[in-house]
């Protein structure tokens, strides 16, 4: 058998002139192997972001107003527990109906909730904080920290969580957005 036989099945394929062959590369190449790959992380067409984007900066900025937010609901139930304390112990005051109604608090439950508030606005201090040099997982922890936030602020807080409802809602739909995935997700050399 000859391979230079034209009809030689497992001979060299025969090119027709200013064609190129099937299988061979329509480009001359320079070097051996493979093509160098993209780095990690790097998609065409999909830019890099090198400073925060306007929606995950204003999502951040709104983890601050929560925190402030937090910090007034501290002291105001702090304020209330002392308040509720002070009108159980007294003597005077027990007689008065106005009192019952205050009475039915528990000042438990009262420092209970400043303890509460307080966790939830160090929870916001920190991502806040986080939001410069976090990753995909900082993105996940605001995205739930809004929903919760948003769905605590409808139930037990109705008058006060109005406003953290809509806060909440701006941050996760600021840090779900495609902006707030390419920052969160961006290489970090």
């Amino acid at each position: 058998m000859s391979f230079g036989d034209p009809n030689n099945p497992y001979g060299q394929p025969q090119q027709q002139p200013g064609q190129p062959g099937y299988g061979y590369p329509q480009q001359p190449q320079q070097g051996y192997g493979y093509p160098a790959a993209p780095p990690v992380g790097a998609y065409p067409g999909a830019p890099v972001p090198t400073s925060m984007p306007g929606t995950v900066s204003t999502a951040r900025v709104l983890l601050w107003v929560i925190v402030g937010l937090q910090l007034i609901g501290v002291a105001l139930f702090a304020i209330s527990a002392v308040g509720v304390e002070a009108a159980k112990s007294d003597p005077a005051l027990s007689e008065e109906p106005a009192f019952e109604q205050l009475a039915d608090y528990s000042s438990g439950l009262l420092w209970g909730l400043t303890l509460f508030a307080l966790v939830w606005g160090v929870f916001a201090l920190v991502l806040a904080v986080k939001f410069g040099k976090g990753g995909n997982g900082v993105r996940i922890t605001a995205l739930i920290f809004g929903i919760i936030t948003a769905i605590l602020g409808i139930y037990p807080f109705v008058f006060v969580g109005l406003i953290h409802t809509v806060l909440a809602i701006l941050i996760a739909v600021f840090v779900g957005n495609a902006a707030g995935s390419a920052w969160f997700n961006r290489p970090r050399y």
